[in-house]
């Protein structure tokens, strides 16, 4: 079933569609980049790293930290770029053997830029960007900067951006933590993620349709938490509804009261904590909430207990970016269904530039 209005011919939803192809050409260019190789050397005496953002950015450095310490063994933090502000004792505790990553679309978000040049001249501390624009003020504040042009976008929203930077990131960290097979794994993951893309996309759509939902959740543990709270701005800036974050265990202590018919809940499932949150899930299902299972695999338990699933394939880490499309698409077909349009978001801009 199709929902009323177009999607084809927007800025936001040939961002979201392209991914699979951009994620390939990411992968590729940043597997023989100079830059990464001088990133790599010169940091390898770093022991601590920081991961910064604003919005968006916030979130992807939550599920780059994570990732960071699993191919690491690194301990690894992330930050808003204002806590590091008007908290700088966050990051002074952490040593001098601190390693600083600033994460912003554009390269020109104020909070960000001001944050990396205290990170330098306040603390000290070698600052990495990564942006997906060339020139801008972070690039010229850091020692280096990945560039990913492939992933720029026109739209507001934050889609391929995202997940482009994390997952050259997660290449990043499997460089630094030798871990050859995990790069293959996000290579046979950019290349098969194009085969599920129409039918998750038709999926989230048939489930939009046939639902008025009052409020979304998004449940998420280890990685998959920063690709929760992710999903859940998705919802708010696209679509202008109400959607909150949880990690999945803690989601049955308090927050399970607000479960209803006019619920819809995402979760997230880990192969680690499968067992768990899939008892939360069985748990959700019998308030009556509707419930979408994104997973690497079902089984009849999922399956059964799910209004739709959403499944695709390989190991835990790589398929955080994946998983963000699914809070992409959510997003997008619930702000089509309300007459929003996706590309001019209620009160957003492209970058929050501050004077």
């Amino acid at each position: 079933m199709r929902i009323s209005g177009s999607r084809e011919g927007t800025h936001t939803w040939n961002e979201i569609s392209s991914q699979g192809e951009v994620w390939k050409r990411v992968l590729e260019e940043q597997s023989r980049s100079a830059v990464v190789k001088e990133i790599l050397d010169g940091s390898a005496r770093r022991r601590r790293w920081v991961f910064i953002g604003c919005g968006t950015s916030y979130y992807l450095a939550e599920a780059a930290a994570v990732s960071w310490s699993t191919l690491t063994g690194q301990p690894a933090i992330a930050l808003p770029s204002s806590e590091v502000l008007l908290f700088p004792e966050l990051i002074r505790s952490e040593g001098e053997d601190v390693q600083a990553v600033a994460i912003s679309r554009s390269g020109r978000t104020s909070e960000t830029v001001r944050a990396a040049a205290a990170l330098k001249s306040g603390l000290g501390l070698p600052v990495i960007g990564i942006s997906c624009e060339a020139g801008s003020k972070l690039e010229a504040m850091c020692d280096k900067t990945i560039v990913l042009t492939a992933c720029d976008e026109q739209s507001t929203v934050m889609t391929r951006s995202f997940t482009s930077m994390l997952l050259s990131l997660q290449l990043l960290g499997a460089q630094r933590g030798g871990k050859a097979k995990f790069v293959e794994e996000l290579q046979a993951m950019a290349g098969k993620f194009a085969a599920n893309f129409g039918e998750w996309a038709e999926a989230m759509e048939r489930l939009v349709a046939a639902h008025t939902f009052a409020d979304f959740v998004f449940l998420g543990q280890g990685g998959f938490h920063g690709i929760a709270r992710e999903a859940a701005l998705k919802v708010m800036e696209m679509s202008c509804s109400y959607s909150q974050f949880f990690h999945t265990l803690e989601f049955r202590h308090g927050p399970k009261a607000i479960v209803s018919p006019a619920t819809c809940l995402m979760f997230f499932l880990s192969e680690s904590g499968r067992e768990a949150e899939t008892e939360v899930l069985g748990e959700m299902k019998e308030l009556g909430g509707a419930i979408v299972a994104v997973c690497n695999r079902s089984g009849a338990e999922v399956a059964e207990a799910s209004d739709v699933v959403l499944e695709t394939e390989g190991s835990e880490l790589a398929l955080l970016a994946p998983y963000a499309v699914a809070g992409q698409l959510l997003g997008f077909f619930n702000g089509i269904k309300k007459g929003l349009n996706p590309d001019q978001p209620k009160n957003l801009t492209r970058v929050v530039v501050l004077d």
